[in-house]
């Protein structure tokens, strides 16, 4: 099937309501956004796109954003969202490697972008559609033919591009309607999260129920807006990755004003320690939910739902909001060794699904997607494990391991203990060559007020085994980050090959 179909059948029931708000004021019904998407889908056909295409968004989000994904999908052509932080080379070169011959882009880029990809027809606005001749109805597609085509970060290489067809966004629709809440006609998700990433795909479920997409006015996160806009428009959920969840809860705990009309927060994209949840349930309160995924498996492997986190009373209620929850019914859910072999309740291995939602592989890149996908098993490069009730304990990705002396360290349990001490804001642990140890573990520590390494060093041993903790601590304004706010371990690792010895050294 074409997704745009979704819109199609949204604009017959829902035609006069709001498709698309922008700040607080509506921008588009449900009936001019299908109008605007199949005019813009004769506007591409004239341009000589057709079906099986691939149009590139590169826009931080805007409404026209939109408009122009469904436009795409509307003639059949697959939607290609690309970072709209990335450089201009990197851009072009995911232009290249996608084959885009249509890409929407920023003013501030286009000159550049269009030296590097001179046969990419670049448009910083959509065309006139207003008088456009219109293409009925969406074109015919198949579950299998691309749809979505998302590039991975490419912190290891070259990004690699995730095929994604109509089963993998109707299965991942299904999956938030199902198991992070229920939507209704009159609903809104707020976009603050990049509309190319995961979040993008959350504004879906919305538009087959007839709720209302809103794009902040800021075009990204600001937590002043979010909480006017969640005020205004009532019963408004959101995707924020960990960072912007941290960001609203200091807005909150600094303002002294609690969030009205809010729904629900699903957070994911990074992990979520659990002092940052404790926190941000006590300053916004019983509006969380999270979920795990990865663009292989979008938005989908896992889900801790609002009932779970909030249930205070469960014996085992903290060890569960340090989890990521519970598999989605969509996919089977395996523990697995290093040689493919499930491992039972309790084992730490390799996080592994399968099921309809799994992406069909990476794009022209046959051996890659041979080494993800091993007899129909996905293999995520995650490290965690499941315990006897099925709740999944993520631990680290596998490539950031700190193996010191013969022994494992996985420095998300390290980042959780540092963040516990009141002084500490942010950490992340990353492990340094050393010649007698193998490897050592490194602290980056953005802290609320000053603090002695060997303060830090004293909590460290209170909490966890002595060979876990830091031998250095290097104290830094703020942690690199993605424009999802994952922090980038990668740039940690050559930042600290960078360093020599200088070093704030543990006691």
């Amino acid at each position: 099937m074409n997704v745009a179909l979704w819109l199609a059948r949204a604009a017959q029931r829902f035609g006069a309501s709001t498709a698309i708000g922008h700040g607080c004021e509506a921008w588009c019904s449900y009936r001019e956004l299908a109008q605007r998407a199949a005019a813009l889908a004769s506007w591409l056909r004239s341009q000589g796109i057709a079906a099986g295409d691939r149009v590139a968004l590169f826009a931080p989000n805007r409404p026209e954003y939109l408009v122009m994904m469904w436009g795409a999908w509307w003639c059949g052509a697959a939607a290609v969202p690309i970072n709209a932080k990335l450089h201009a080379r990197e851009a072009a070169w995911i232009l290249q490697h996608s084959g885009a011959l249509v890409a929407l882009c920023d003013v501030s880029i286009r000159d550049a972008l269009a030296v590097l990809v001179p046969g990419v027809r670049l448009l910083t606005e959509l065309p006139a559609l207003e008088d456009a001749e219109t293409v009925n109805a969406p074109v015919e597609r198949a579950d299998s033919d691309p749809a979505w085509l998302f590039y991975t970060s490419g912190t290891t290489g070259r990004p690699k591009g995730v095929v994604l067809g109509a089963r993998q966004l109707r299965e991942a629709s299904l999956g938030y309607l199902s198991e992070v809440q229920g939507v209704a006609a009159g609903d809104v998700m707020l976009h603050p999260a990049p509309l190319s990433h995961g979040g993008g795909l959350y504004h879906l479920p919305y538009v087959m129920h007839g709720g209302v997409n809103v794009v902040p006015v800021s075009g990204g996160f600001d937590p002043a807006e979010i909480v006017e806009l969640a005020a205004h428009w009532r019963n408004a959920s959101f995707f924020a990755a960990p960072t912007m969840v941290r960001r609203l809860v200091d807005h909150v705990q600094q303002s002294g004003r609690t969030p009205k009309g809010l729904a629900t927060i699903t957070y994911g994209g990074g992990p979520m320690y659990l002092a940052d949840i404790e926190r941000a349930l006590q300053s916004i309160g019983p509006h969380f939910a999270q979920i795990y995924g990865q663009g292989e498996s979008p938005m989908t492997i896992t889900v801790l739902p609002r009932d779970v986190i909030n249930d205070r009373a469960h014996p085992r209620h903290r060890e569960r909001l340090a989890s990521v929850g519970h598999a989605q019914p969509m996919l089977e859910l395996s523990i697995r060794g290093a040689d493919g072999t499930p491992l039972p309740a309790g084992a730490t291995g390799e996080v592994c699904v399968r099921g309809d939602v799994v992406m069909q592989g990476y794009w022209q890149q046959p051996e890659a997607t041979a080494a993800a996908i091993r007899d129909g098993w996905l293999y995520t490069g995650d490290v965690g494990r499941l315990d006897e009730e099925g709740y999944l304990t993520l631990l680290d990705r596998s490539k950031d391991l700190i193996i010191s002396g013969g022994s494992n360290i996985y420095p998300r349990e390290v980042e959780e203990v540092l963040l516990r001490h009141p002084a500490v804001h942010e950490a992340s642990v990353i492990g340094r060559r050393d010649a007698e140890w193998g490897e050592v573990v490194v602290a980056y520590v953005v802290a609320r007020t000053p603090v002695d390494p060997a303060a830090l060093d004293a909590f460290c041993r209170e909490h966890i085994a002595r060979f876990k903790r830091p031998k250095i601590y290097r104290f830094v304004d703020a942690l690199p980050k993605n424009n999802y706010g994952k922090v980038l371990k990668t740039e940690l690792r050559e930042r600290e090959a960078r360093q020599g010895d200088a070093a704030a050294p543990a006691a």
